[in-house]
C-alpha cells in the first residue's frame, strides 16, 4: 500500500491521481519539538492556483541543476574495517528486482499523474520510517512574508543515524511498530498494485495536521533507515514474506516546500534536500550550533560565517548532486533541461489492456571485499531505487553512508541517483561489440569486469594520504592520474601555493574546494581529462592565475555556466572529446586566449564567437561535422595554426586571405576543391590538404610556403603561375602522390628550385622532365608505382639527393650519370624491368689487371676513369683511380623483380659501402666468385627466386655484419661449409629449393648447430630434405661434438621461428613451441589445397605474428581453419597475448559453434563474432590474472595493486583475420588491419575491411563510444587502429568485434591472400595478386614473393603472408607443385621461351600477367573497340590522359585473362583477335562491367559524357569513359608487320567487323549473326552446334554464364561501304540491360561540353541581359527591364528606355552545349564592341574642344590596343 505521506499532486482540472492510506502509520510521533503555529505558514495550500507555489518547476520551463557536491567533511579520511579486501571468494547471492519469482524485484509502474515503485524486502533489519520513502525533496519557493520565531536553536541530535529530509510538505510520520509492519507483510504485491492507483478513489487532501508534524524537528526519535544513496531519496515500503511471495516497491514523487528549517551539517548527504537555484534557503551551515536562530532576513543575505567547501558542509535542502550521468544514462526527464514528468513502463495501461511486462537484467553487485550479490531490474530501475535494497541485502548500517561505484576505463566514478544501472551495461555490451542476440540481459550477471564493475562501498572514507605517494618532493607538479579520489587530498592543502601544475584526471571528484582552489596562488595548469563531468567545476573560475586548463574527454555539453572568462589570464583551453554543440557567448571576453581545442565534438557550424576571439593563435576544430566556414574568420588576424581534420568543408571562403599570421593549415580529409585562396597567405609555411576534392592545382603559392601535401586528391592538372614578385618559390616538400597526374609541366618544375622533397607515387607519369636536375637542394625523390619509362639523365647532378624511390615501374634501364650522385644513400627500383646499368663514360686510360684471390680493388681520391667495356669480376682491378661518388655513399640497394642476370652484376660489386642488396626475382643463374669481396658491410642479402644452385663461397667469410640471408625460391642442393664462420648470422631463408642434406657431411656441409646465434630458421618446402640422426656406432668427431647432435634443433636457444613444412623428419626431439617460439611442421596441403606461409622477424626481439592452421576442424573432412593473430598497430606488441590467442580460438570458437541456435536462423558468423568477443574476454583475465589466482581488470588495477601477468601486455593488442571453410563456403572474420584478399580471376576482391580510425564510420562509432581520433589517425592519440584484441585501457571505444564476410566459391576464384599491415601498407590489393598469381601453381613461393616485395617496398618489422589456393577445391585436388609445360619441351627451353615473350613488354604490371597467347590464325573473332567523343574529350578535358592510362591498363589485363591478343592501337582504339568466339564475348562483357569500377579522375565523372547513369531499378549502368564494341569472326588474311613484328590482319573479314563496331553506341556490344549463333549454340544451348562450338572454351562458357547475357536483336543493318548488309544483334551483361532503354531515348549531342564545367543557361542569359544593358549604355541611353508605367519616376526621363528582356535575348532553354557555345563567343564580341564605344566616347567627350596630340594618341590606343595587328 502507498504510505500516506506519499500524497496527491494535482495535474489538471479534471485528473487526480489518489493514493489510499493505510492504517496505522502515523503513531506514536512525539509532538513537544514545535509548535504547530509556528509551521502553520509553509503548509500549502492543495487548489491548483497556488500551484507554482507549491511545485514551481511545474510551471518554469527548465529546472536548473543545482551544482555538484563532493562528499567530504573536512576531516582526515581513515580506512574503516568494512572498506578492507577480505582474502576470502566471492559469495554468489542473487538479489532480484522485477521479477515475478523467488527473488527480490522492482517493477516502474505509471499512471497518467505520476510515477509509483514498490520494493518488498526478504527481511527487515530495521523499521523503515516515513521519511525513507521520500523521492524528490521539495523545489518551491518560501513565502516572503514567512518570519522565523526568535527561539534558540534546538541541540544537534547524538543519533548518528541517517536522516532524510521530506520532499513534499510535512505530515505526520510513522511510528513503524511491529504491528504495523506486520499488517504490511500481509498485502500481496497485487493487492499494492490494486490500492496504489485507484480509479475513481477519493481525493486524499493534503495532510495539514500540524500537531504530527513535530518529528519532522527531533532527529533523535527517528527510526533507522538505510541510505537510499541519492540526493532524492527513494522510499520503500518493507516486509518479510517466504521465498515463493514477490516484493515489490512503488514510489511516488509528490512537490512541496522544504520540510524542515533547520539541518545537521555532519549527517549523511541523504538527510539534506536539493537547493532549488534561484532560491536562498536559510543555511544552517553557517551558524554554530550553540548559536541563537536569528530571524531570517527577506532578502536572502548570507550570515557572516561560511565553512570551507572543503569541509563539505552541504547546505540546507542541497544534496550531493552527482554529475556523472550521461544523458543516455539517466532517466528520461531528469536532465535540467527536460520540462515534463518523466513516464515509466507500466504494466497495466489505463485503458486495462494489458502491456508486455519490460525485460529483466540480470547484473552483478560488488562490495569492497570482492563479494557480490546479483540483482534483477529492468532498464527503467534508477539508481535511487536500488540502494535501499542494496543496504538491506549487504546488511549495513544506516549511518554509514554507502553509494554504487562504477568502475571502467581506468577511473572509478560514483553513479547519481538518476542514473539506470541496467541501461549502463546494455550500452556498455552494445559498444564493446555485443547484439541483442548475445544476451544482453543475462551478461550482465556474468564476470564483465573486463569491461566494467559495479561497486557498491562507502562514501565516507576514502583512499589513507599515507597511500598517495605523490611522485614529487617540491609539490611544483603533481600528478595524481588515476587515483579514484573523490576530493584533493589532505596533505596538498599544506603545499598549495607551491602548485604549479595539477593533473587531477581520470577520478571521480566532481568539484575543486573552493578554498583549495584559492589557496593555489601559483597554479598554472589543471588537466581534469577522463572525469565524466558533465558540468565544468565551478571552482574553477576562482583560480585567476590559471593559464593552461584541459577539461577533454568528458561530457561537457556546453560552457555557459562554466564563468570561464573570470580567469584573466587563461591562454590554452583544451575540450576535445566532449558534446558541445556552441560555445558561449563570453568567450570573446577571453582575450590572453590563445590555444582554443575543441575537436571532437558536436559541432555543425563553427561558432560565431570564433571570429570574435581576435587573440587566438591556435585554433582546433576538427572531427566535428562543420561543412561551411564562416566569412568572419578572417578576423583572426593573430591565428598561426588553424586545423580542421575530418570535416565536411567544402571550400575556404575569401576573406581567409586576411588571415596574414597564419602559419600552419591542417585541412585534410574534407571535401576542399579550391586551394588558391590560403597557398598566397605572406607567412603560411605548411598545408596539409591531402584527402580532399582538388582537382587542379596551380603552382602559386607565397612567400614563406615550404611544405604542401596534397596528396590523396583527383589532381590532374598542375599549372605554373610565375613565383612572387620575381622570386623563387620558398617550397621545399611537395606531396602530390596518390593524384591522376599523366604528366609533369617541365615550367613548373624547374620554379622549385629550392625543393628538398618531392613525392609523386601512385600517378599516371611516364616521364619526368629533365629540368629535375635544376633542383639542386632535392634530397628525397619517391616516383614509385606510375608508368616510368626512363629516368632523366639530368639527375646525376643531384649531388645532395639521398633517397631515391622509383619501384614498381616499368624503367628498362637505370642512367649511367646515378653514379655521380655523391649523397645517395638509399635506391629502390624494385619491380621494373631493369636489364642494365652501366658505369659513366669517362675519357682517359684505363689499367686493368688480373685480380689475385687475396687482392682489393684499391680507392684513391683521384678522378674516376671507367671502362665502356664488360669485364668480369675475376679481372678487374683499378690501381691508381678512384671508384665513382655513388660507390663510397650508396648503404641499400633494392633491385628485386628486374630483369638482371650474371652479366650486369658486375657493377654492384663496386659498391663497398652497401648494407642492404637485394636481388631476388631476377634472372640471376650464377653470382661470380670474387662479387662479395668488396661488400664486407653488408648487412642483409636477399636473392630469393633466382636460378641459383650455388653461391660463392671464396669470399663467405669476409661478410663478418651479415644477419639476414634469404635464398629461398633457388635450385640450391646444398649450402656451404663456410655460412658457419658468419658469427653474426640470425636469419636464414633456404626454404622451396632442392636441400638434399646428409648430417654426417658436416665438414663441407652447413649445419644449423655451427650458427647458434639463429633466431629465425625456414627449411620449408624442400621435399627432398630428410633430417634424421646420424648413423649408431659412427665415431662423433671432436669438432662436432661441440655443437652437440647435428640433427638436432636444442642448440639454437635463441631460434624463434622454425620452418620444417614438407620436409621429411626422423626426429623425435622436436622444439616445443612457446609463446616465444614457433615451430612449423605440416604439411603444405590441407583438405586437399594447397598452402604457403613466409614471414619474417623484422628487428623485434619477440614473436609479433602467430598463424594457425586447423585441418579437419571439429573431426569433419569438409572443414579447414585458417587465421592469424598479431602486430595491431605501431606500439608494441606482446608475444604473450598472441601466443594466447593462438592456443585459445579453437577451443572457443568451438564452443561458440556448438552453442549456435539454427532455429533463430543463427550461423557460422554469429559464432565467430561471439568468438572474438569472448576471445577478447579471456584474454583481458588472463592478462590481469594476479599470482592468488584471483582476476583483476584494468578498470580496477590501477588502485588494487593486481599483479599483472606482462605489464606491457595490458596496453597492447593484436589484429586477428580467421578463415573458416565448409564445404565450398568461405567464412571471414578480420579486426584490426589483417586482411584476406581473393582473387577471381586475376581480379582482386577485398574480404574483410581495415579497421582505419580516419574511416568515417569508425569515426561514428568510436566517437559514440566516448572515444575520439587525434589528427594523426591515433584513437585517442594512442593507436592507429579502430578494432583490435587488446587494448584493454582503450575498451570499448577499442574492441575486438570483427567484421564478418561469407562468400560462396566457384571455379572462379583462384586464391586467397592473408596478411598483416606489413603487407597491406605498402602493396595493393590488385599488386598483391599479380604478384601472388604469377607463381598460382605453388603458393609456398607465392607467399614467399609477396614477403620479399613486401621487405622491398619498404615494409619494417614483422610481416606475415598467407597464401591458399581454393581453386584446387574444383580439380579434385589435383594440384601441379612446378610450372606446366609440354613434354616435349624441357624446363630451360619452356622458361627461355617465356622469358623472351616477357623481354618484348614494357609495362611491369602487365609483365606479371599470364603470358599472351600466341597469335590467332585461320578461323579467328575479331574485336574493335572505340571510345564515345574520345576527340571532342581530349580537346576540352584535362582528366582524359590519366582516363586513357587507366582504359588501356583495363583492356590489356583483360586481354591476358580471356586469351586475348592485341593486334594494334589507333589512338584511343583497339584492334584484338581471338582464337574463339565466345573468348571475344568474355572479353567484351567482361569489360563493360570493369569499366563502371575504375578510379575515373573527377574531370571524367562530372562531364556529360562520364557522370553516373542508373536505369529505373537505381542500378548503375554507365560511369566512365563509354566504350563501345563490335565482335565478327571469320577468317581474314594474316600477315606480321614488318616494323612491330606483330600478327595484321586483312581482308573483308576485317572490313565488316570495324564497320559492325561503327553500328554500335557508347556501351553496346554489336555482334554479328555468326556471334550470334555460338551464343544460342553454346550458352543458351537453344540451337544445333556449329562447326566451331566444340572449340568454345569451357572457361569462357562458364564465365559467360556466371556473367549473364542479354540478345537484343538489331536486324538487318546496311553497313557503310559493304553491298551485303548484316543481321547485327545487341548483347549486354545482364547487369547492364538496363542501357538498352538509353539506346532507347536520343542520343546526347556528339558536341556536347566534355569538361567538367557544364553550360548553365541562367548564367547565360545573364550575360546577355548585361551586353544589353552595355549596349544602351554606349548609346547613352539605360536599359530597364519591365514595361513603363505612369507612375514611374523615370518615366518621362530621355535618356531611359524599358523593355522586355525576352524580346531581346535570344532564344537559349532548349539549345545545345555547342549552340551555347557559339552564343557565349558572340555575346563575348558584343561586350568588347560595347566597352569600345563607351570607352571612345569618353575619350572623345573629355577631349571635345582641345585637338590635342595627346587625345588623339589615346583615340588610337583605344583603336588599335597593343598587340593587335590589322588585317
Amino acid at each position: 500500500m502507498a504510505h500516506p505521506s506519499l500524497l496527491s499532486t494535482p495535474v489538471s482540472s479534471s485528473s487526480t491521481t489518489t493514493l489510499p492510506i493505510p492504517e496505522g502509520v502515523v503513531q506514536d510521533c512525539p509532538q513537544d519539538l514545535l509548535q504547530p503555529q509556528d509551521l502553520l505558514p509553509h503548509a500549502p495550500s492543495t487548489d491548483a492556483g497556488n500551484l507554482a507555489k507549491v511545485a514551481p518547476w511545474l510551471e518554469e520551463p527548465e529546472p536548473p541543476t543545482p551544482p555538484p557536491k563532493s562528499q567530504r567533511y573536512g576531516f582526515p579520511s581513515k580506512p574503516s574495517f568494512s572498506s578492507f579486501s577480505l582474502l576470502r571468494q566471492p559469495s554468489t547471492s542473487n538479489l532480484s528486482l522485477s521479477r515475478p519469482s523467488e527473488t527480490q524485484s522492482i517493477h516502474s509502474v505509471s499512471s497518467n499523474a505520476d510515477t509509483v515503485h514498490t520494493v518488498e524486502s526478504r527481511k527487515s533489519k530495521s523499521s523503515l520510517s516515513i521519511l525513507n520513502l521520500m523521492k524528490k525533496r521539495s523545489r518551491s519557493r518560501l513565502r516572503s512574508d514567512v518570519r522565523f520565531p526568535d527561539e534558540p536553536v534546538p541541540p544537534l541530535p547524538t543519533d548518528r543515524r541517517s536522516v532524510y529530509s521530506l520532499s513534499m510538505p510535512p505530515s505526520p510520520p510513522p511510528s513503524s511498530s511491529r504491528k504495523d509492519r506486520g499488517r504490511l507483510k500481509k498485502k500481496s504485491f497485487n493487492d499494492v498494485l490494486s490500492t496504489s492507483v485507484p480509479k475513481n478513489g477519493p481525493l486524499y487532501e493534503l495532510d495539514t495536521d500540524l500537531d504530527r508534524m513535530d518529528g519532522i524537528i527531533d532527529v533523535s526519535v527517528l527510526p533507522s533507515a538505510p541510505d537510499s544513496g541519492s540526493p532524492g531519496g527513494s522510499g520503500f515500503e518493507s516486509s518479510h514474506q517466504s521465498s515463493s511471495s514477490v516484493s515489490s516497491v512503488y514510489t511516488h514523487t509528490a512537490a512541496g516546500p522544504p520540510s524542515t528549517l533547520f539541518s545537521n551539517p555532519f549527517l549523511p548527504p541523504s538527510a539534506l534536500g536539493k537547493r532549488v537555484p534561484g532560491v536562498a534557503p536559510f543555511d544552517a551551515r553557517k551558524v554554530s550550533p550553540k548559536t541563537q536562530l536569528p530571524d531570517r532576513p527577506t532578502d536572502d543575505t548570507s550570515p557572516s560565517w561560511t565553512a570551507p567547501e572543503s569541509w563539505a558542509v552541504e547546505k540546507e535542502g542541497e544534496g550531493p548532486n552527482i554529475e556523472y550521468s550521461s544523458s543516455e544514462d539517466s532517466i528520461p526527464g531528469s536532465g535540467p533541461h527536460f520540462k515534463r514528468r518523466r513516464r515509466r513502463n507500466v504494466t497495466a495501461s489505463t485503458s486495462g489492456k494489458p502491456v508486455p511486462p519490460p525485460k529483466i537484467y540480470r547484473l552483478r553487485i560488488y562490495r569492497a571485499n570482492n563479494a557480490y550479490h546479483i540483482v534483477s531490474i529492468d532498464l527503467d530501475v534508477t539508481v535511487a531505487e536500488l540502494t535501499p535494497l542494496l543496504n538491506e541485502k549487504f546488511q549495513l548500517e544506516p549511518a554509514e553512508a554507502h553509494r554504487l561505484y562504477l568502475k571502467e576505463r581506468g577511473r572509478e566514478r560514483v553513479l547519481a541517483a538518476t542514473e539506470r544501472p541496467a541501461n549502463i551495461v546494455r550500452r556498455r555490451l552494445e559498444q564493446a561489440g555485443y547484439d541483442v542476440a548475445d544476451g544482453l540481459d543475462t551478461m550482465g550477471a556474468d564476470d564483465i569486469h573486463f569491461l566494467m564493475k559495479f561497486v557498491y562501498k562507502s562514501n565516507v572514507l576514502g583512499r589513507a594520504q599515507e597511500e598517495l605517494h605523490l611522485d614529487t618532493d617540491t609539490f611544483d607538479r603533481v600528478e595524481l592520474t588515476g587515483r579514484s579520489l573523490r576530493t584533493v587530498p589532505v596533505q596538498l592543502y599544506v603545499h598549495a601555493e607551491n602548485i604549479i601544475l595539477l593533473n587531477l584526471s581520470r577520478n571521480p571528484m566532481l568539484e575543486i574546494p573552493l578554498d583549495f582552489i584559492q589557496a593555489c596562488t601559483t597554479l598554472r595548469e589543471l588537466r581534469l581529462q577522463h572525469m565524466a563531468m558533465k558540468k565544468v567545476p565551478q571552482s574553477i573560475r576562482h583560480c585567476r592565475t590559471l593559464h593552461r586548463l584541459d577539461l577533454s574527454c568528458n561530457r561537457i555539453v556546453d560552457l555557459d555556466d562554466a564563468g570561464l572568462d573570470h580567469i584573466p589570464e587563461l591562454r590554452s583551453l583544451k575540450m576535445q572529446n566532449n558534446r558541445m554543440e556552441n560555445l558561449p557567448w563570453y568567450f570573446p571576453r577571453l582575450r590572453a586566449l590563445k590555444d582554443l581545442n575543441i575537436s571532437n565534438n558536436h559541432l555543425r557550424h563553427l561558432p560565431d564567437v570564433v571570429k570574435d576571439m581576435l587573440s587566438l593563435v591556435d585554433l582546433d576544430f576538427s572531427f566535428n561535422m562543420i561543412a561551411e566556414l564562416p566569412e568572419g574568420i578572417g578576423q583572426l588576424r593573430s591565428l598561426e595554426r588553424l586545423i580542421l581534420v575530418g570535416n565536411q568543408v567544402t571550400k575556404f571562403p575569401a576573406k581567409c586571405q586576411d588571415l596574414c599570421s597564419l602559419r600552419m593549415l591542417d585541412c585534410r580529409r574534407n571535401h576542399i576543391s579550391d586551394l588558391s585562396v590560403v597557398c598566397m597567405l605572406p607567412k603560411l609555411e605548411q598545408i596539409f590538404a591531402d584527402h580532399n576534392a582538388t582537382h587542379a592545382l596551380d603552382l602559386s603559392f607565397g612567400l614563406a610556403l615550404k611544405q604542401l601535401d596534397a596528396s590523396h586528391n583527383d589532381i590532374t592538372q598542375l599549372s605554373l603561375v610565375p613565383g612572387p614578385v620575381g622570386q623563387p618559390y620558398a617550397l621545399t616538400s611537395l606531396d602530390i602522390s596518390h593524384a591522376k597526374l599523366s604528366a609533369l609541366d617541365d615550367r613548373a618544375l624547374a620554379q622549385l628550385a629550392a625543393l628538398e622533397t618531392l613525392r609523386i607515387d601512385h600517378n599516371s607519369i611516364r616521364f619526368i622532365p629533365d629540368t629535375l636536375g635544376e633542383l639542386s637542394a632535392l634530397v628525397h625523390l619517391s616516383c614509385s608505382n606510375n608508368q616510368l619509362l626512363a629516368l632523366p639523365a639530368t639527375i646525376g647532378r643531384l649531388q645532395c639527393l639521398e633517397t631515391l624511390e622509383a619501384h614498381n615501374n616499368s624503367l628498362e634501364e637505370l642512367p649511367a650519370t646515378l653514379w655521380n650522385c655523391t649523397s645517395l644513400q638509399f635506391i629502390n627500383v624494385t619491380s621494373n624491368l631493369i636489364g642494365t646499368w652501366t658505369l659513366p663514360h669517362v675519357a682517359g686510360p684505363l689499367a686493368l689487371t688480373p685480380m689475385s684471390p687475396d687482392s682489393s680493388i684499391s680507392m684513391s681520391p683521384r678522378p674516376a676513369v671507367y671502362s665502356e667495356r664488360k669485364a668480369s669480376l675475376s679481372s678487374i682491378s683499378i690501381f691508381g683511380r678512384t671508384f665513382p661518388p655513388l660507390a663510397f655513399s650508396l648503404e641499400k640497394l633494392y633491385l628485386g623483380e628486374n630483369r638482371l642476370t650474371d652479366d650486369n652484376l658486375h657493377p654492384l660489386a663496386l659498391l663497398k659501402e652497401l648494407r642492404v642488396l637485394n636481388l631476388s626475382f631476377n634472372d640471376i643463374q650464377e653470382i661470380a666468385p670474387a662479387f662479395f669481396r668488396n661488400l664486407t658491410q653488408l648487412k642483409e642479402l636477399y636473392v630469393s627466386g633466382n636460378k641459383l644452385s650455388a653461391i660463392p663461397t671464396e669470399d663467405l667469410f669476409r661478410l663478418t655484419k651479415l644477419e639476414v640471408l634469404f635464398l629461398n625460391g633457388n635450385k640450391l642442393q646444398t649450402l656451404p661449409h663456410e655460412l658457419s664462420k658468419i658469427a653474426s648470422l640470425s636469419a636464414i631463408d633456404v626454404s622451396s629449393n632442392v636441400l638434399k642434406y646428409n648430417i654426417n657431411n658436416w665438414e663441407f656441409d652447413w649445419n644449423w648447430n655451427f650458427n647458434p646465434n639463429l633466431r629465425y630458421l625456414n627449411l620449408s618446402g624442400n621435399k627432398r630434405l630428410e633430417i634424421k640422426p646420424p648413423m649408431s656406432g659412427k665415431p662423433i668427431p671432436r669438432e662436432q661434438s661441440q655443437h652437440g647432435v647435428l640433427s638436432d634443433f636444442s642448440g639454437l636457444t635463441q631460434l624463434r621461428i622454425l620452418g620444417l613444412m614438407d620436409v621429411t623428419l626422423g626426429l623425435t626431439n622436436i622444439p616445443d613451441e612457446n609463446e616465444d617460439r614457433r615451430i612449423r611442421t605440416s604439411l603444405s596441403e590441407v583438405n586437399g589445397m594447397g598452402y604457403g606461409i613466409a614471414d619474417t622477424l623484422g628487428v623485434t626481439e619477440h614473436l609479433n605474428m602467430l598463424d594457425l592452421v586447423q585441418p579437419r576442424f571439429r573431426d569433419r573432412n569438409n572443414e579447414v581453419v585458417f587465421a592469424m593473430f598479431g602486430r595491431s598497430s605501431h606500439v608494441a606488441n606482446s608475444h604473450f597475448l598472441n601466443k594466447f590467442l593462438h592456443a585459445k580460438f579453437l577451443e572457443v570458437y568451438t564452443s561458440e559453434l556448438s552453442r549456435l541456435n539454427v532455429r533463430k536462423g543463427e550461423g557460422v558468423p554469429d559464432a565467430q563474432r561471439r568468438a572474438f568477443l569472448r576471445l577478447n574476454k579471456l584474454l583481458h583475465d588472463h592478462l590481469y590474472s594476479s599470482t592468488t589466482g584471483r582476476k583483476m581488470s584494468h578498470v580496477s588495477a590501477s588502485t588494487t595493486g593486481a599483479i599483472i601477468h606482462d605489464i606491457s601486455s595490458t596496453r597492447s593488442g593484436a589484429s586477428g583475420v580467421v578463415l573458416h571453410i565448409v564445404d565450398r563456403t568461405l567464412h571471414v572474420a578480420n579486426a584490426g588491419n589483417a586482411l584476406a584478399v581473393i582473387s577471381r580471376q586475376g581480379v582482386a576482391e577485398l574480404l574483410s575491411r581495415k579497421h582505419d580510425p580516419f574511416d568515417r564510420l569508425e569515426i561514428a562509432r568510436i566517437r559514440a563510444a566516448e572515444g575520439w581520433v587525434s589528427p594523426k589517425g591515433c584513437v585517442n592519440d594512442e593507436i592507429d587502429v579502430a578494432r583490435s584484441f587488446g587494448f584493454f585501457n582503450l575498451l570499448p571505444v577499442v574492441n575486438a568485434r570483427p567484421d564478418l564476410y561469407t562468400r560462396e566459391l566457384s571455379e572462379l576464384d583462384e586464391f586467397v591472400i592473408v596478411g598483416n599491415s606489413g603487407l597491406w601498407d605498402h602493396v595493393s590489393y590488385q599488386t598483391a595478386v599479380d604478384i601472388a598469381r604469377s607463381e598460382r601453381a605453388d603458393p609456398m613461393i607465392a607467399a614467399q614473393k609477396l614477403r620479399d616485395f613486401a621487405i622491398s617496398y619498404g615494409a619494417e618489422g614483422t610481416t606475415m603472408i598467407m597464401v591458399i589456393s581454393v581453386a584446387n577445391m574444383f580439380d579434385q585436388g589435383l594440384r601441379s607443385r612446378q610450372p606446366t609445360m609440354d613434354s616435349v619441351m624441357d624446363t630451360d627451353a619452356y622458361l627461355s621461351l617465356r622469358r623472351k615473350k616477357r623481354d618484348e613488354i614494357t609495362n611491369r604490371d602487365i609483365s606479371r600477367l599470364d603470358d599472351e597467347v600466341s597469335p590467332p590464325m585461320g578461323h579467328l573473332a575479331l574485336v574493335f573497340t572505340d571510345i564515345r567523343n574520345s576527340t571532342h574529350l581530349w580537346e576540352v578535358n584535362a582528366g582524359m590522359a590519366t582516363a586513357m592510362v587507366a582504359h588501356n591498363n583495363l583492356l590489356r589485363r583483360q586481354l591476358r585473362f580471356c586469351g586475348g591478343y592485341e593486334v594494334k592501337t589507333e589512338g584511343d582504339a583497339f584492334m584484338c583477335s581471338f582464337p574463339t568466339a565466345l573468348s571475344a564475348l568474355w572479353w567484351c562483357l567482361s569489360v563493360q562491367v570493369q569499366l563502371l569500377h575504375l578510379d575515373w579522375p573527377l574531370e571524367i565523372l562530372e562531364c556529360e559524357d562520364g557522370m553516373e547513369v542508373y536505369d529505373t531499378d537505381r542500378k548503375l549502368i554507365a560511369r566512365g569513359l563509354s566504350v563501345r564494341m563490335g565482335i565478327h569472326c571469320g577468317h581474314p588474311v594474316c600477315e606480321p608487320d614488318p616494323i612491330t613484328h606483330r600478327m595484321d590482319y586483312f581482308g573483308p573479314m576485317v572490313n565488316r567487323s570495324a564497320r559492325i563496331t561503327g553500328s554500335a553506341a557508347g556501351g553496346q556490344i554489336m555482334c554479328s549473326a555468326d556471334i550470334i549463333r555460338e551464343i544460342r549454340a553454346r550458352i543458351f544451348d537453344v540451337e544445333p552446334h556449329t562447326d566451331h562450338s566444340l572449340q568454345q572454351p569451357a572457361q569462357a562458357v562458364d564465365a559467360i554464364r556466371r556473367l549473364g547475357v542479354v540478345v537484343v536483336p538489331v536486324g538487318e543493318v546496311k553497313l557503310k561501304g559493304l553491298e551485303v548488309p548484316e543481321n547485327l544483334s545487341l548483347v549486354y551483361p545482364a547487369e547492364l540491360a538496363g542501357r538498352q532503354e538509353l539506346s532507347a531515348q536520343p542520343q546526347p549531342d556528339p558536341n556536347a561540353a566534355g569538361s567538367r564545367v557544364q553550360f548553365s543557361v541562367a548564367q547565360m542569359r545573364d550575360l546577355a541581359l548585361l551586353c544589353v544593358r552595355l549596349e544602351a549604355l554606349s548609346a547613352a541611353r539605360v536599359f530597364r527591364p519591365g514595361t513603363q508605367r505612369a507612375g514611374d519616376a523615370d518615366a518621362n526621363a530621355p535618356g531611359v528606355f524599358r523593355g522586355d528582356p525576352k524580346v531581346l535575348l535570344p532564344m537559349m532553354d532548349n539549345a545545345s552545349d555547342a549552340e551555347l557555345l557559339l552564343l557565349l563567343d558572340s555575346l563575348t564580341m558584343r561586350v568588347q564592341n560595347a566597352l569600345t564605344a563607351i570607352t571612345l566616347n569618353r575619350v572623345l567627350a573629355a577631349h571635345a574642344e582641345a585637338q590635342s596630340a595627346e587625345a588623339m594618341q589615346q583615340l588610337l590606343a583605344v583603336l588599335a590596343p597593343p598587340g593587335v595587328s590589322a588585317a
